[in-house]
């Protein structure tokens, strides 16, 4: 039996798309050009900006594509601190594209965030105050790794009120969570296609059109901010997915399913980040610390299995240096290397789930019952 619970990683293709991605192979022309089969592939680029637009409620005008999420990460934070003089306050949680980029810039602050990863609105009001140049806040929409979805609306009114500009990561929530950024007042959003099952190697921007930015890469393509002829393939399938995506079958019945039998089965561990009581988790996130068992070996025990997890964010999977999110959180260091994130498709049958919560007990008992010197 093989079970994928790593969709916060990437997704599969459905045979949808991989039957529609076919029928474009032979669609390789230059969209720049004026001949025929350029403005074949101009067409297709014109439909999937619209697509896209169309899901998030926003202006074509206003959709750039990119190479990847965090591209579009990028693009907004030094292509909008590039232009701009300003004070960056950033979740100390969101991604690690975030916090390189961040990092880089001088003048930019963490804010605080509690034990499950909500940012504090009232240090985000005082540093908003203190703000001695324009205030620019970054954070994802939702924690991929430990599945807490912030107050957006609260964070952009908040901002907005002290006169900044908000960029909403939404890679890891958008799959969950549907945005209608003219409801939100989103200044900006960026998220990948891969996440929604799309290809890998093709993100999307959003910002409003009176949010000036500096080009990531120069050229003429998508406005001249991402510059580089198109990648055809990538954005086509973004806009399939946004077109085929379906919110209404999202839930969190597989997710709850395994963590109850977690509860009743399994001592001595905990769930990270919010309740999934406190509709404040992404539905199809569970990221459980096995206290005394090594998150990296059971992850492996599992593959034996069949069953894929992570140990948490993909991109952080091969760098065994403390989770910045786990951190942040403050939790504690013997905890941070036990964890494992189990994040469901929705499509798991009761078979596969009943296989994934035995296999659970007889791996997560296994490790435990080795000794130290093994361990």
């Amino acid at each position: 039996m093989n079970i994928y619970l790593d969709n916060a990683a990437t997704t599969e293709l459905t045979d949808s798309m991989k039957q529609y991605l076919i029928s474009l192979l032979d669609q390789w022309g230059n969209p720049s050009s004026l001949y025929a089969m350029g403005e074949k592939a101009g067409r297709i680029l014109s439909g999937a900006r619209q697509s896209v637009a169309a899901f998030i409620n926003a202006s074509p005008d206003d959709i750039y594509f990119t190479s990847s999420g965090s591209a579009a990460n990028t693009l907004a934070i030094r292509g909008y601190c590039s232009r701009h003089t300003c004070t960056v306050l950033y979740s100390p949680i969101a991604h690690k594209s975030i916090l390189k980029c961040v990092e880089s810039i001088k003048g930019s602050y963490p804010l605080k965030v509690d034990k499950d990863g909500f940012i504090d609105l009232e240090d985000l009001g005082n540093k908003l105050d203190a703000c001695s140049a324009d205030p620019f806040v970054v954070t994802d929409y939702a924690n991929s790794e430990i599945g807490t979805v912030q107050n957006v609306e609260k964070l952009i009114e908040l901002t907005h009120f002290y006169n900044g500009v908000i960029y909403l990561d939404c890679t890891g929530s958008i799959p969950s969570i549907p945005v209608d950024v003219r409801k939100l007042n989103a200044d900006m959003i960026g998220f990948s296609a891969h996440k929604l099952g799309g290809l890998k190697g093709c993100g999307a921007l959003y910002k409003k059109s009176s949010v000036t930015l500096t080009p990531l890469i120069y050229g003429t393509q998508e406005g001249g901010l991402a510059a580089g002829t198109e990648n055809i393939l990538g954005i086509a399938s973004l806009g399939k997915a946004a077109t085929d995506h379906d919110y209404s079958s999202v839930s969190p019945a597989n997710r709850d399913y395994v963590y109850n039998h977690i509860l009743r089965n399994i001592p001595n561990q905990y769930l990270v980040g919010a309740s999934v009581q406190s509709g404040n988790r992404l539905p199809h996130n569970l990221y459980i610390c096995f206290r005394g068992v090594e998150g990296e070996s059971l992850l492996f025990l599992l593959d034996a299995y069949g069953i894929q997890v992570s140990t948490g964010s993909a991109c952080n999977s091969k760098n065994m240096s403390a989770s910045a999110a786990l951190s942040a959180i403050g939790m504690p260091p013997e905890d941070i290397h036990s964890c494992i994130r189990m994040t469901f498709s929705g499509k798991e049958t009761k078979k596969q789930l009943d296989y994934v919560c035995a296999a659970l007990n007889r791996c997560v008992a296994g490790l435990r019952d080795l000794p130290p010197a093994f361990i």
